[in-house]
């Protein structure tokens, strides 16, 4: 694709950037077949490509966004599918970033949007203030409820959202060090998060077992809190957070060493593997950022590297695999989470049409709630078609998308593992 910026506007590294991945683009349209938000409308301004035509004009105009490109760029869900078709290999994610980045600077949304995005980047990187509002959204509930059709459909998503029942605070949440059984293999740093952290405190839990019982010396580090990933992608300036994580990690590379960095919410862990990126241009962050980025994994990627122990409980259990699209398009990590499910006894089937979006997306399904209900409802349509026991996801957002409109078990990936290796039966597992 030909550009058209100046010297002047080329001087912003972030300009720099994207001037590179637009002449990438090669206007193909591969990307179309793939895109959720072009298969359900099937408008070309909600493909990729239509989308970077719009954010080219934009940022080479040097104008601020309009309501057109805002409308757009807000329907993109961010799943990166669109990379993992690109025979050309565009970096559309770092230019949909750059373009909310724009669009945030130079736009002013209504008021009610406004609110509503200050209060989500406001309450969900907060566990505590998180935590809070969910007991109040569970008390008012049965108000809500009969008002539920007079409601906004943003609050209305909020509402429907929100777990029946909010558990408590875990103890493995805080700082502290879990030791390895037997003997040391490896010693890791666990990125606890936010979000999954209230809504499921269970997920980490299974994680800090299965890690000990392969070996692991398992640090939630002082410091370490929120990824950044909610924040950045509402279009904000998410290097506090990410600084945050960088400095506690950095501290234990430097004290007891840190042979892995760990996520077991893959949408934290696309933001993680970034911070490089994220800090290429700062002289005091790039070289400590790097090194964050460089031993980050999923956690099913540290365990097929150590090896699933042999079952202790029998499973068998047919389970539908739900890719996250950050895990299968923004980390590229596709086969690790299957193989080690049928290594722990089950029976593994893919999931139709396995590389679209469930309609999470972080924030989306709060800020996009029709569209993320038409992916949702297509998800678990095809997840039907298989016949499972329960689904297996490595995401807690979609986690919660997929169980919002199923009958059937959606639970963590290394709640599965924990439990085949000696762990405590997942809650809603079936027998």
């Amino acid at each position: 694709m030909q550009t058209n910026f100046s010297l002047a506007q080329l001087a912003d590294p972030d300009v720099k950037v994207s001037e590179k991945i637009l002449r990438s683009c090669v206007h193909c349209g591969f990307c179309t077949a793939t895109c959720p938000t072009y298969v359900l409308l099937g408008d070309e301004l909600d493909s990729p490509r239509g989308r970077i035509y719009l954010i080219k004009d934009m940022l080479e105009s040097g104008r601020a966004a309009d309501s057109t490109v805002v409308k757009h760029v807000d329907r993109c869900l961010s799943c990166l599918s669109c990379m993992s078709t690109c025979p050309s290999g565009v970096d559309y994610m770092h230019l949909v970033d750059h373009a909310r980045q724009h669009i945030e600077r130079t736009y002013t949304r209504p008021l009610p949007e406004r609110l509503l995005r200050r209060v989500l980047n406001l309450v969900l990187p907060r566990p505590a203030l998180f935590r809070a509002s969910l007991y109040a959204t569970v008390l008012a509930r049965p108000l809500t409820r009969s008002v539920a059709r007079l409601l906004p459909a943003r609050l209305r998503a909020m509402v429907e959202l929100a777990p029946a029942r909010v558990p408590p605070a875990a103890a493995g949440d805080r700082p502290q060090v879990f030791p390895a059984e037997g003997a040391r293999r490896a010693r890791v740093a666990l990125l606890t998060g936010c979000a999954q952290r209230v809504l499921a405190p269970q997920i980490n839990a299974a994680t800090i077992r299965l890690l000990t019982r392969h070996g692991c010396e398992v640090v939630v580090a002082a410091g370490a809190g929120c990824c950044g990933a909610l924040t950045h992608h509402l279009g904000g300036d998410a290097h506090g957070y990410a600084r945050n994580n960088v400095d506690a990690w950095t501290r234990e590379i430097a004290g007891g060493g840190l042979d892995a960095i760990v996520i077991n919410a893959s949408g934290c862990g696309t933001s993680v593997k970034d911070y490089g990126f994220m800090f290429r241009d700062d002289p005091a962050y790039a070289e400590k950022a790097r090194a964050v980025s460089a031993i980050t994994c999923d956690v099913t990627e540290l365990m097929n590297q150590l090896g699933l122990q042999a079952p202790t409980q029998p499973t068998g259990q047919r389970v539908a695999y739900h890719s996250a699209c950050s895990l299968q398009h923004g980390q590229r990590v596709q086969r690790e989470p299957k193989r080690l499910l049928a290594a722990a006894g089950f029976e593994v089937v893919d999931v139709p049409e396995g590389h679209l979006c469930c309609g999470s997306a972080g924030t989306y399904n709060l800020l996009q709630p029709e569209l993320a209900g038409q992916l949702r409802d297509r998800k678990v349509a095809n997840i039907a078609r298989v016949t499972p026991d329960l689904v297996a996801a490595g995401n807690i957002g979609c986690i919660t998308q997929i169980a919002s409109g199923i009958a059937i078990p959606v639970v963590h990936t290394v709640e599965l593992l924990d439990y085949a290796t000696g762990g405590p039966r997942p809650n809603n597992m079936p027998p």
